[in-house]
């Protein structure tokens, strides 16, 4: 296998080789690329790794698959962390599109050999993927748990959607104690109310709450507070994707710690610890 990293400080394992290339965009605003030096084995594996954070790198993604199959490459894979449009999953009002399905249709029609995602939103994208390959949270939440190295943490499950997986997760790891939480969303505007802690009272447990996203980071500062009000002792945060739209300030003040990967973005704050998804996943590039 070969990699093709078109994320500047998107870490990739030292030991396999990359591809060189040249990104850049005209004047017009089309992103264009050049590849270097290529393989000369057509047969073997290359393995496109790209943070899809905004629109131009979806379409350098794509204009990297046609120069490699322009280069008559005949097993091409894609090595998207962060999916797009992951969280638009469903149709919540009238006159919205289906965004996963955009995605995921455009990516099918490359014809990867394999489509690797790290901890998608739901069992949405997965299932609208050809040839995809899942690796969940769990060898990062194992790397965060070692980290913080505490035998009486329990897990939280930050609304109704996590909680499903947050219960699995538990299991995974031992049979952790798994504390559900509750919000209310009104889809309409975004606007988060209602966090509900469904314990009478924690005892100064300390918590990590585990989630696939943090953006502006409402639904953390809310189940936070609620769960400090019901005894919590610290509480900790652990999401795949930290997007962190809003900063750190107010997450900061709310939280004892915040984990996330590098699947979205390198960060340097001293509020949070970033774990390389290239540690973690040594797996996926053995194959």
């Amino acid at each position: 296998m070969k990699i093709l990293n078109l994320s500047l400080g998107f870490q990739m394992p030292p030991q396999i080789e990359a591809i060189p290339f040249e990104a850049f965009t005209f004047n017009g605003g089309e992103p264009h690329i050049k590849l270097g030096a290529l393989p000369s084995d057509r047969e073997e594996e290359i393995l496109i790794a790209q943070r899809v954070t905004n629109s131009e790198a979806f379409l350098q993604l794509l204009m990297a698959t046609d120069a490699l199959r322009r280069a008559r490459f005949r097993k091409i894979s894609a090595w998207l962390p962060y999916f797009p449009a992951a969280r638009q999953d469903r149709m919540m009002v009238p006159g919205e599109p289906l965004s996963v399905k955009v995605y995921a249709q455009i990516i099918n029609a490359q014809a990867y050999e394999r489509v690797l995602v790290f901890d998608p939103h739901s069992d949405v994208t997965p299932a609208l993927l050809d040839r995809v390959q899942v690796t969940t949270n769990l060898p990062f939440v194992q790397k965060a748990l070692q980290q913080l190295d505490n035998q009486s943490l329990c897990l939280v499950a930050p609304d109704a959607g996590a909680t499903k997986k947050t219960h699995k997760l538990a299991q995974q790891l031992g049979g952790m104690e798994v504390v559900a939480c509750e919000k209310i969303r009104d889809v309409k505007t975004g606007q988060l109310s209602g966090f509900s802690v469904f314990s009478d009272d924690l005892k100064g447990k300390d918590c990590l709450i585990t989630d696939d996203i943090c953006d502006g980071g409402g639904t953390f500062l809310g189940i936070a507070e609620a769960l400090r009000k019901k005894g919590a002792g610290r509480v900790y945060l652990a999401v795949s994707h930290g997007i962190f739209s809003h900063g750190f300030e107010k997450l900061e003040a709310a939280l004892d710690g915040i984990f996330t990967t590098d699947s979205f973005k390198h960060i340097e704050h001293p509020s949070v610890r970033q774990i390389a998804l290239a540690d973690v996943f040594e797996t996926i590039f053995e194959q």
